[in-house]
C-alpha cells in the first residue's frame, strides 16, 4: 500500500520536494503498524524494505533516501558523497545536506524533532534529527552552517515531535540548554520554553518547538514554519517512543527536484 504523507506547508521554492510520512499505508504489523521505515527497531526487515520502496514509488523519488544511523549527536554528512551500499554502510550521523539533484535527505523520528531546511533559491536542502540532546548540542546551528547561503536566506520547517504539554524533563535539561545560550535574548527564550511543574518535583515541561525556534533565531533565521503537531498525542498518525517504547519511526524527507 502507498505510504501516506503530510506535505509541509511552507513557502519553499517549487523545485524543493518535502514530505513527512504517517503511520498509515504500509505493511508492517503490530506494534510497528503500518508504515515503519526504521530497521533498528526489530521490525521485519522485509516489511521495512517494502515500506521504503513504496515511499520511493509514491513520492517519485529519484533514489532511496539517505537513511542515517542516528545517535543523538551533531554530525552532518554531505549526502552526495555518502555512497551508501546497504544497512551496514549507513552513515552514523544526525543530519544530511545536499546541493545536488538525485539525492534525498531524510531523518527518522518518534518524538524527537525533525527539521527540514532549504535556501530561498532552491539550490540546497538539509534534514536534521533534533532530540533534546542533539538540539542542546548544536545540531541545528551546525546544519545552518553547512549552507553556502547566509542564514537570512534559509527556511526551516519543524516536523512532528512530542508536544510541550507532554515532554517532562528534569532540571538538568534546563541547565544544559542554558549553558549553551548564545546571547541574553537566546537565554530568555530558553527559559520561556520550560514550564515548571510542582516546585518540589524539580520537573519541567519542555517545549522542543520553542527551543528549536530559539536556536534557529539565534543562528540568524527568521523564516521558521511548522511546529504544530504532537507525536505522543496523535497515535493514529505518528509513532511515539515515550508512548510505546517498542514502536516504529516516521520519516521526514527533503530533496531537489529535477
Amino acid at each position: 500500500m502507498p505510504i501516506d504523507v503530510i506535505t509541509p506547508q511552507w513557502p519553499a521554492p517549487l523545485n524543493v520536494g518535502a514530505a513527512i510520512t504517517l503511520r498509515s499505508g504500509g505493511c508492517s504489523t503490530a506494534p510497528f503498524e503500518q508504515s515503519n521505515l526504521a530497521l533498528h527497531v526489530q521490525d521485519n526487515p522485509q516489511h521495512v524494505a517494502a515500506n521504503r520502496q513504496s515511499l520511493v514509488q509514491s513520492l517519485k523519488l529519484p533514489v532511496q533516501p539517505l537513511w542515517l544511523d542516528q545517535v543523538h549527536g551533531t554530525h552532518i554528512v554531505y549526502a552526495p558523497n555518502a555512497g551508501v551500499q546497504g544497512p551496514a554502510d549507513t552513515p552514523r550521523a544526525d543530519g544530511s545536506y545536499s546541493d545536488r539533484q538525485g539525492t534525498v535527505c531524510a531523518v527518522l523520528t518518534a518524538d524527537c524533532l525533525p527539521v527540514l531546511f532549504c535556501d530561498s533559491a532552491g539550490t540546497q536542502v538539509a534534514a536534521a534529527h533534533a532530540g533534546w540532546r542533539g538540539l542542546c548540542g548544536g545540531i541545528l546551528r551546525k546544519t545552518v552552517a553547512t549552507f553556502k547561503s547566509s542564514p537570512d536566506q534559509l527556511l526551516a520547517y519543524l516536523g512532528p515531535a512530542i508536544g510541550p504539554q507532554i515532554f517532562e524533563v528534569g532540571g538538568e535539561v534546563l541547565q544544559a540548554f542554558l549553558s549553551q545560550a548564545q546571547n541574553p535574548q537566546h537565554q530568555q527564550a530558553i527559559e520561556a520554553a520550560f514550564a515548571a511543574r510542582e516546585p518540589a518535583s524539580g520537573k519541567y515541561l519542555a517545549d522542543l518547538y520553542a527551543l528549536a525556534r530559539a536556536e534557529l533565531e539565534a543562528s540568524g533565521l527568521s523564516q521558521i514554519y511548522g511546529g504544530d503537531y504532537c507525536s505522543y498525542s496523535d497515535s493514529e498518525r505518528f509513532y511515539s517512543y515515550r508512548r510505546e517504547s517498542k514502536t516504529g519511526r516516521n520519516g521526514s524527507l527533503i530533496w531537489l527536484r529535477g
